[in-house]
């Protein structure tokens, strides 16, 4: 459908899972694709996969929790394609697994640096190109269902991914005069090589969690993540600022 069809969309997380969707569903889309990743040997393997099929990706190695590798990224992408179009900050680690008395300070601080410092580094230096450009742009935060709905056991991931919302909303508001829309996608249970991790680590199997996690009574898949962050994205939510789209099954109900 050409939703995204020229341009430039630099996404983050983009080696695996939702992130790798979203690469690939953008290229689809027509739009040119900065895959980042901190994965290179994953990262590279989606931009030949993506080139294989037709679209158009480079690769961009990042850690987002360093604020010089991710002013870099940005520039990379405008070195690259000229310019930055859409914004989708995706790149996160696993939720912690732990009671609150338990908490791992060490991995907190990780979570910290990644999913909500990272989170905001790559808004500022994105945010700076779209002003600059002087033509607006959109930006995508991916935070989760757990930013809404509190589950046992990862305090630290449901704090930043509150923060995430945070930021969506506070860039939004300064933002969107600038013709920079903002918005949020709060996945629910997907199947990614993340929930699956998370699950192998307290015992657990999809079957465990469909019940409480699931009106429909599936996992969601990667697609489906990527095909609401493209509509975010895309034109077709040209009036659609300061929000967040639940993608969960209905998650948020039960």
């Amino acid at each position: 459908m050409n939703r995204v069809k020229d341009k430039v969309a630099l996404i983050t997380g983009a080696a695996i899972g939702m992130g790798k969707a979203t690469a690939e569903l953008f290229a689809e889309e027509g739009a040119k694709v900065i895959v980042a990743d901190f994965n290179e040997e994953e990262g590279r393997r989606v931009v030949e996969q993506i080139k294989a099929a037709g679209g158009e990706a480079t690769f961009c190695k990042v850690d987002i929790s360093d604020s010089k590798q991710v002013e870099e990224m940005v520039k990379f992408t405008v070195d690259t394609y000229g310019r930055l179009d859409c914004a989708v900050n995706n790149a996160a680690l696993k939720p912690d697994n732990n009671s609150f008395q338990d908490l791992d300070e060490e991995y907190y601080d990780r979570l910290q640096a990644v999913d909500l410092k990272g989170t905001a580094l790559c808004m500022k230096y994105e945010l700076r190109q779209f002003v600059a450009q002087g033509d607006g742009g959109s930006m995508v935060n991916i935070s989760s269902i757990n930013a809404f709905k509190p589950i046992l056991g990862n305090p630290a991931y449901q704090a930043f991914k509150h923060g995430v919302e945070g930021l969506t909303k506070a860039a939004a508001f300064e933002y969107g005069v600038k013709g920079i829309r903002i918005n949020s996608v709060a996945p629910g249970a997907i199947r990614t090589p993340m929930l699956t991790a998370t699950l192998e680590g307290r015992g657990m199997t999809e079957q465990d969690i469909i019940p409480q996690m699931s009106l429909i009574g599936r996992l969601g898949e990667v697609r489906e993540i990527a095909q609401g962050t493209l509509f975010l994205s895309s034109d077709d939510a040209s009036y659609v600022h300061g929000t967040v789209l639940h993608v969960g099954g209905g998650f948020e109900l039960i």
